[in-house]
């Protein structure tokens, strides 16, 4: 399961909205290769589902993976932080065993 915190899911509705998505559009996460701590996250919204795909829903709001991914997404929860020293979006996963200082990469 991926989880959607309250904040996030207030700012993917701003997003969606100043961006003109339709409720057709979810947010898609991957993990892959990338980043100082060898794997990194990518977010996006997307309208079109691939045959791999786990769908999962949290507060409204469907967050959509491909298979691989979802074994390093396991229970994340996405989150967003606003304000001067605000990080934007970011995971909060209890798979990481080690992350980098920008939080914009992992190692499981």
């Amino acid at each position: 399961m991926l989880f959607v915190d309250d904040s996030a899911k207030k700012k993917i509705e701003e997003i969606r909205a100043k961006e003109g998505y339709g409720t057709d559009h979810f947010v898609r996460v991957s993990v892959t290769s990338g980043g100082c701590s060898g794997l990194t996250y990518n977010m996006t919204f997307d309208d079109q589902l691939k045959d791999d795909d786990q769908v999962f829903e949290d507060k409204g709001e469907r967050v959509v993976t491909d298979t691989r991914s979802v074994l390093y997404l396991y229970s994340t929860t996405l989150k967003f932080s606003g304000g001067l020293n605000g990080k934007g979006f970011y995971f909060e996963n209890p798979n990481a065993t080690r992350t980098c200082a920008c939080g914009e990469s992992f190692a499981i």
